[in-house]
């Protein structure tokens, strides 16, 4: 008779198809295996609903992929029994109250809930506006008091969910730092490239900078390679914008001179963010810009391990001092390179997920 403890993997997405999937806890799979664990992925969305969710349009489709998804959650109830462990990540149906989360947890209690971005924050879908008054905020509250254990990974998302669970623990994003490697010679013989990963739902933190990315065209020009939204664009700048694919990922963050990552200022909702952009950027020894808001603070050290901005001047200030400088560009993403794979690889945090297993299974 196997010894083996079975998971069931309730996520939204398909797996290694979105970043908060694929840099959180996917990239343990193998490493969970490994220590005697099964695991069963069953995302919402088909792979098929997946491709068009984040595309304007394509309504009728849009809402069959919702009602395949209910129906195979309802499937699930029938089965979720047999699970030593049922770790759900965001939420278990995207929609409504939290009623199929409630028979979830009635069914199997030994639940490990897994919250990435402050999803309980009201926020505007532009691909799908009619979602936005009908979606699940209040799930995130009751599978916090649910869950035997909660994983969070901003102190933000900790201070919520300690107020409803006392068994939680922060663990970031994190980084494969084996397969993400520097390979930048910081060198000034080229057009220097600026850099920005990221997805159609948060290309529109990357426009915020339009003026100052303008203004600095005008003094030095550059490219800019945009993944994630193939028709980012923005007039008189020369744009490089790519669909994100993981056969891409590495080799586009490796073309980067310097890393941006601007979020707003006047938003609660960005408090949820991990720095994962940062981190990405960071691991492949690239110096990295930020807005100085949230989990930025704590994964970049200002001047050390990157740079932390608030108003377009210090954007302007900082990035202009990074292209004139490729002794500053080596220092300040070799320095971000190590703080990666110190304090946030997945052999960093590989025991720590493990011990949450096995403490809940």
């Amino acid at each position: 008779m196997s010894d083996k403890k079975n998971i069931l993997v309730i996520c939204p997405y398909p797996e290694n198809t979105a970043p908060s999937q694929r840099l959180k806890f996917e990239q343990y799979f193998h490493h969970w295996r490994s220590n005697g664990f099964t695991i069963d992925v069953q995302p919402f969305y088909s792979d098929k609903a997946q491709a068009i969710l984040y595309k304007q349009g394509h309504l009728l489709k849009k809402i069959a992929g919702i009602i395949q998804g209910y129906f195979r959650r309802v499937l699930l109830l029938f089965s979720i029994r047999k699970y030593d462990l049922v770790y759900i990540h965001l939420w278990v149906t995207p929609l409504g109250f939290p009623f199929l989360e409630s028979l979830y947890a009635f069914s199997n209690p030994n639940i490990i809930y897994d919250i990435d971005d402050a999803i309980f924050i009201k926020s505007e879908s532009k691909a799908n506006p009619y979602i936005n008054w009908i979606k699940g905020r209040s799930k995130p509250f009751f599978l916090m008091k649910k869950a035997k254990h909660v994983i969070t990974c901003t102190p933000y998302l900790t201070d919520v969910a300690l107020k409803y669970n006392n068994k939680v623990t922060d663990i970031s994003s994190t980084i494969n730092t084996t397969t993400y490697q520097p390979v930048n010679t910081y060198q000034n013989n080229h057009k220097p490239v600026l850099g920005w990963s990221g997805s159609h739902s948060t290309s529109p933190f990357l426009y915020l900078l339009k003026d100052v990315l303008v203004e600095l065209n005008k003094r030095k020009p550059f490219r800019l390679i945009v993944m994630g939204d193939a028709h980012f664009n923005i007039d008189g700048i020369e744009v490089e914008a790519l669909p994100w694919s993981e056969a891409i990922e590495i080799p586009t963050l490796q073309k980067f001179d310097i890393g941006l990552y601007p979020l707003p200022l006047d938003s609660d909702f960005v408090l949820g963010k991990s720095g994962l952009k940062a981190l990405q950027y960071m691991a492949v020894g690239v110096p990295v810009v930020a807005t100085a808001i949230g989990a930025n603070y704590r994964i970049i050290r200002d001047g050390e391990t990157g740079f932390l901005v608030k108003t377009p001047e210090e954007w302007l200030e900082k990035i202009t001092r990074l292209m004139d400088s490729p002794e500053l560009r080596k220092t300040i993403g070799m320095a971000g390179r190590i703080n990666v794979m110190d304090n946030y690889s997945i052999d960093v945090t590989a025991p720590v997920y493990l011990d949450i297993l096995k403490s809940v299974s």
